[in-house]
């Protein structure tokens, strides 16, 4: 419980840092610079049509980013990579705990029920977070079900369980990371709509020879989903490895329960 309320407190704080960061780089410099850009378009295009010469004008990176639509999905994107980075950040702390000795079983040992009660107190003694690890709970459950009285495909049932488990927890806690996924082509895709939707309500001064009004928010348009469909990109390939980081831990710790407890066990 203590760890929901930190992993949800730890979202919250990078929610608002998101924000931030973000809404400050925005104001600071990407409109200014947009606007900028901008006003040097619209005095091109003028220099242009009072000489009657035509030139292309090059589409500034200031100006693709301007909008509010891309605003949000770089919140969002710096909001869902702290969340995996808090979700790699403990699948490499309990890749560490594997890392170490815990059992202190030596080769050709045979561990019989009688010891397990033994075997369990230093993972016992393990600090928090550690003691609620996968591998510390696996190797705990496993030993108390040995000296119970239970046979060794029990243990090694109970040990399969624990991190069929864990693994379905992990992937229920990716929830939010592939909603966030979802959001922002989504939010590209209302830039879209709002880009067309002023671009058609500013048909009428395209009739007349003004496309300014049209091209602009047509830009709109084609921009919001651009840099959505960048970023979502992105993020899914982050998605990917931290899922791929998870599933290797688990089956990591499963091994090790096999390599390190359960073949040592009195048959």
């Amino acid at each position: 419980m203590n760890f929901q309320k930190s992993e949800f407190f730890h979202q919250i704080v990078a929610l608002l840092l998101s924000i931030l960061v973000v809404h400050t780089v925005y104001v600071g410099l990407v409109r200014p610079n947009a606007e900028a850009v901008l006003a040097q378009e619209r005095q091109l295009i003028a220099e242009q049509q009072a000489s009657g010469n035509t030139a292309p004008i090059e589409r500034s990176a200031w100006v693709v980013l301007k909008d509010y639509e891309q605003e949000s999905c770089f919140i969002l994107m710096l909001w869902v990579m702290a969340i995996m980075g808090l979700k790699a950040q403990g699948v490499l702390s309990q890749r560490k705990l594997m890392a170490g000795d815990l059992l202190h079983i030596e080769e050709g040992r045979r561990v019989l029920p009688e010891d397990a009660r033994q075997l369990a107190r230093p993972l016992e003694a393990l600090q928090l977070p550690e003691r609620n690890f996968l591998l510390p709970r696996a190797l705990r459950s496993a030993l108390n079900r040995y000296g119970a009285g239970s046979s060794i495909q029990d243990v090694s049932n109970v040990v399969r369980d624990i991190c069929d488990t864990e693994a379905d927890r992990l992937d229920s806690e990716l929830s939010m990371v592939r909603y966030i996924t979802w959001a922002i082509p989504s939010i590209g895709f209302i830039g879209t709509v709002r880009g067309i939707g002023a671009a058609l309500g500013n048909a009428h001064e395209a009739v007349a020879g003004n496309i300014a009004a049209v091209t602009t928010n047509l830009g709109v348009a084609f921009n919001s989903t651009f840099v959505a469909l960048l970023i979502s990109i992105l993020i899914m390939f982050l998605t990917h490895q931290i899922t791929l980081m998870q599933e290797r831990m688990v089956l990591a710790a499963q091994d090790y329960c096999d390599q390190n407890l359960i073949r040592h066990l009195q048959r």
